[in-house]
């Protein structure tokens, strides 16, 4: 099987071109050569690798900004989807897509399934659901998994934002009033790979039955502030941290107040996730950490 992996320098895809490897012959170009915001370079990329399996891990992310750029975040999370699916159907190929929590207006009192209705806040999960919608019309074997905050111990997160700051503050405040699930990419990487294992062993009935849209994050829930305390704690930090409100950070984009994702679908096909607290652990435990924080 010949893999075409978008986004492998990110904190996603950089777990994924590890994750993957063993299950075909993978193709990861780097971000110059494979631009989702040059939907003509896109597509000569797909064409010429003419893969069997696209994995897109590229996306434009940067949510406040994505209001100011509301072409650019379309075009990355919208368009590039939906070309990537006509060139998969071209091809005969599947197509591994993630999406966000961010597709939901977060009002729900309890964890989202795939079945409720989003409604997104900001332009960045517009931009997203765009995405998932292009491809779920496609009429190919795809599967899109919808996450939530995702860190790592390389590129721009929310972890390491926290490690940042807190060699320089004594004191942060952070928003206490959104809740959801911290996820860590090796998990989504991981899991990822054993749900394409399992596709690669069923074949055309196996995307038959399993293939759509799936949650998948760690469990449990939090909020900022507490994923905040957890870090220095794990860390051996010295940072205190002062609960917030979302209106009081006044961030330009919306965020969900209720991020929760109900994994259950997925579980019973793979597994138990694990929950947020031991992976938070086991990233900072990890070979990565020894090494280092690894900034991009």
């Amino acid at each position: 099987m010949k893999i075409l992996l978008t986004g492998a320098n990110g904190q996603l895809g950089h777990e994924l071109a590890r994750s993957l490897r063993p299950l075909g012959e993978l193709v990861a170009p780097a971000h110059a050569a494979c631009d989702l915001a040059d939907l003509d370079q896109l597509r000569t990329v797909l064409r010429t690798v003419r893969p069997d399996l696209i994995v897109n891990a590229a996306a434009y992310t940067a949510v406040d900004r994505a209001e100011d750029e509301p072409a650019l975040a379309m075009r990355v999370n919208a368009d590039a989807p939906a070309l990537m699916a006509h060139e998969a159907r071209a091809l005969g190929a599947a197509l591994l897509h993630y999406s966000t929590d961010y597709v939901f207006d977060g009002k729900a009192t309890g964890a989202y399934a795939e079945t409720d209705t989003p409604a997104p806040l900001s332009v960045y999960g517009q931009s997203k659901l765009a995405g998932e919608q292009a491809i779920a019309a496609a009429g190919i074997r795809h599967l899109i998994l919808r996450t939530s905050w995702v860190y790592s111990l390389r590129g721009n997160n929310f972890l390491l934002t926290m490690l940042r700051l807190a060699r320089e503050r004594a004191q942060l405040r952070i928003v206490a009033d959104q809740h959801g699930a911290p996820t860590w990419s090796r998990t989504l990487a991981d899991t990822s790979a054993h749900l394409l294992g399992l596709a690669e062993a069923g074949g055309a009935p196996w995307w038959e039955r399993h293939g759509g849209l799936y949650h998948l994050s760690s469990q449990g829930c939090t909020s900022w502030a507490g994923f905040a305390g957890a870090i220095f704690s794990a860390a051996g930090v010295a940072c205190e941290v002062v609960p917030i409100t979302a209106a009081e950070y006044g961030a330009k984009a919306p965020r969900p107040a209720n991020s929760s994702l109900n994994c259950g679908k997925l579980t019973a096909l793979c597994g138990p996730l694990p929950d947020w607290q031991t992976a938070l652990a086991d990233c900072l435990s990890s070979a990565d950490a020894g090494r280092g924080l690894v900034q991009d």
